[in-house]
């Protein structure tokens, strides 16, 4: 089945001229990150990771924050894998998609990625929950280091009135990482991987250290939305991906190339492409080069990337335009892209 490239229809105009070019942007679709194949009818979901003991903190607190670090490692994990099913179940027409409880041999509380499944273990896991693929969340860790700085708060006295006294002020910097993996027991290939990390800064102020603590407020709530969105964002790596492309077009050189630039401006690209052809007669080789290039643009604009390429080449080979190579190696790509599209479209 043919599918062809969408472009959104709101393709717009930068104001930003460069010389003789302005820009505009495009929206195109992407061919999905990962290929899966049609075969696979259910999936598997594993979580390898267990909360690992390696947050440090300063005396007072660190008792505090390493209990509340196994909880963040523990939350965060299964937001990941929840969102990420949930995502995936929308995404991908599965027939089946299975959270599976790992056992605790092949999980990994180490804070790093851990070695790969033996293909054993897969097969085994695949067999007994009936699965054709196994997604796992290969490790989350949540790493917090804590400091403290001297400082002043306002705070009432016996009398009701507010005045400075000395502070504590906590800062805690959280850096959580994951990472995901996709085994085929099929191919005995690791399909995919794919890590994510992330810094967050919280900070907070009390008369000492653990209260202090006790005024950091959504840390917790923070870091487990962020977790979801790792589940959202490495689901989506399955499906094509819409996404917005930039390209220069020449406004100047003739009375032509101006009045199809305001063309352009207010979305008459068709009405731009009838100026532009009208140059292709010029007897200016430089302008046949211009016009030439505007012309692959339209082409492109229209989905036409053959016909795109043609003029973009003749507009580097006979006439030397300075931006026709370059984009007819863009071109190149897109039709590479657009072929995997419907390679995947078609499976």
């Amino acid at each position: 089945m043919k599918i062809k490239i969408l472009f959104y229809l709101g393709i717009t105009s930068l104001l930003v001229a460069c010389g003789s070019t302005r820009k505009m942007t495009m929206g195109i679709t992407e061919p999905a990150i990962v290929s899966i194949s049609d075969d696979v009818r259910s999936i598997g979901i594993i979580n390898r990771s267990a909360p690992s003991k390696g947050n440090s903190a300063l005396d007072k607190i660190d008792q505090i924050l390493s209990a509340e670090g196994l909880n963040l490692d523990k939350k965060g994990a299964e937001a990941a894998i929840a969102s990420f099913a949930s995502e995936v179940g929308m995404l991908k027409n599965f027939d089946e998609i299975k959270i599976i409880e790992a056992n605790e041999d092949i999980k990994s509380g180490l804070g790093v990625l851990p070695a790969i499944l033996s293909w054993d273990i897969i097969a085994q896991i695949c067999e007994e929950n009936n699965v054709d693929l196994i997604f796992s969340l290969a490790y989350f860790d949540t790493d917090t280091k804590a400091t403290l700085a001297v400082a002043t708060m306002p705070l009432k006295n016996n009398l009701g009135v507010k005045v400075n006294v000395p502070a504590q002020k906590l800062s805690l910097n959280t850096l959580i990482n994951c990472g995901w993996r996709i085994y085929d027991p099929q191919t005995k290939l690791v399909i995919d991987e794919r890590f994510y990390t992330k810094n967050m800064a919280f900070m907070g102020q009390g008369i000492n250290p653990v209260k202090a603590l006790e005024t950091i407020q959504n840390r917790n709530e923070t870091i487990e939305q962020y977790s979801k969105n790792v589940g959202i964002a490495y689901a989506k790596r399955l499906v094509p991906n819409k996404v917005r492309i930039s390209r220069d077009y020449f406004v100047s050189g003739t009375n032509n190339f101006k009045v199809a630039q305001r063309r352009a401006l207010t979305g008459d690209w068709s009405g731009a492409a009838e100026l532009w052809e009208l140059e292709l007669m010029s007897s200016n080789r430089k302008i046949l080069g211009r016009a030439n290039y505007n012309m692959a643009i339209s082409s492109e604009i229209d989905g036409n990337l053959d016909l795109a390429i043609e003029y973009a080449s003749k507009a580097f080979t006979d006439y030397k335009n300075r931006l026709a190579l370059s984009y007819v190696n863009k071109l190149n790509y897109r039709v590479a892209q657009n072929n995997l599209l419907e390679q995947q479209a078609s499976k």
